[in-house]
């Protein structure tokens, strides 16, 4: 796909979730529900999947999953105008290289995680974004401190938007102030029409969705949008009209207090991918809430917190669509 058509799908705006890790009881790779999540964030209504970013657990490096989970998923979405976006971590060296494997393996952009150079000045960090925007279109990444990203300030974000093959940028620092500042930065370097915003912020995703300036947010590339995916592009295309009526700022409420149950804020997100896992698993896509790394599970208290919003917000998931499908997207 050529850079240009990939930014007006972009720009068009579309839902994204970030593609959890499946695995078995024994934490070996479960590559028979790993695909059946794929299918049903396709049929779900996704426009694209992120794969090997935080919600895949960058654990998978080190697991020597990368290759094998990032070939899984671009097989199973290689149809159509699925958008595929490789999380790229690491230093510059690794960051190439991860760069490379993305884009011989059909990855249409990369989603580029600064966490790895803590203390780099902007010079530095622009270095290192030129280098991996010389081999793959480049999705800027603000990730927030507390899940292993750093504080990006206006300036970098000036800077990072003069990078030509830079396509869209994820916001997700979980502020108000830090996210305006990256809106701000996309229109005073005067790439509002060329650089797509997707929200990340998985405590605004709705009012984020609602916002038309600095820099309007088209899409949203999120965690959240991991489960309850049905439900996600409803909210999403609900969004599109831009008008902020009482049944959306109710919405808005009720999406932010069912994240914080399965997120984990409580406990600065230690709890996160297990949360997103607890969903999935209730559902039958995941045969269980394991991560690669055994001590990372649910938060004292989580579970009773994300049993609540299940009761009290059924209008969010879309169990019923997942039970209709389970069976086909198993096989």
């Amino acid at each position: 796909m050529d850079v240009s058509r990939l930014r007006r799908l972009l720009l068009r705006g579309m839902v994204i979730p970030a593609h959890p890790l499946a695995l078995t009881r024994a934490r070996k790779f479960d590559e028979r529900r790993q695909r059946a999540l794929t299918r049903y964030y396709l049929a779900a209504g996704a426009g694209g999947i992120a794969v090997g970013v935080h919600t895949t657990q960058f654990a998978i490096r080190g697991a020597g999953l990368l290759r094998p989970v990032l070939e899984l998923a671009g097989e199973t979405a290689a149809d159509g105008d699925t958008l595929r976006i490789a999380g790229i971590v690491g230093r510059t060296r690794q960051a190439v290289s991860e760069a490379r494997l993305a884009r011989d393996l059909g990855y249409h952009a990369g989603l580029l995680s600064l966490g790895a150079l803590r203390r780099s000045s902007v010079e530095q960090l622009i270095a290192h974004a030129r280098a991996v925007a010389e081999v793959i279109p480049l999705f800027g990444f603000y990730l927030q401190p507390a899940v292993g990203g750093r504080i990006l300030d206006g300036l970098f974000w000036r800077r990072f938007c003069e990078i030509e093959n830079v396509v869209a940028i994820k916001v997700a620092p979980f502020d108000r102030y830090q996210t305006l500042e990256v809106q701000r930065a996309v229109v005073e370097a005067g790439r509002e029409k060329e650089i797509a915003l997707y929200t990340g912020n998985d405590d605004h995703i709705i009012l984020d969705l609602l916002t038309r300036k600095p820099a309007p947010f088209v899409g949203g590339l999120l965690g959240h949008w991991a489960f309850w995916t049905r439900r996600a592009v409803e909210h999403f295309n609900g969004c599109r009209g831009g008008t902020p009526t009482k049944e959306l700022l109710q919405l808005a409420s009720d999406v932010t207090e069912a994240n914080a149950a399965v997120f984990d804020p409580a406990h600065r997100y230690a709890g996160c991918i297990s949360g997103i896992h607890e969903i999935l698993r209730g559902q039958g896509l995941l045969a269980g809430r394991w991560c690669l790394d055994e001590r990372e599970t649910l938060s004292p208290g989580q579970l009773e917190a994300i049993n609540r919003v299940k009761k009290h917000f059924p209008h969010l998931n879309d169990d019923g669509f997942v039970l209709e499908n389970l069976d086909r997207w198993l096989r």
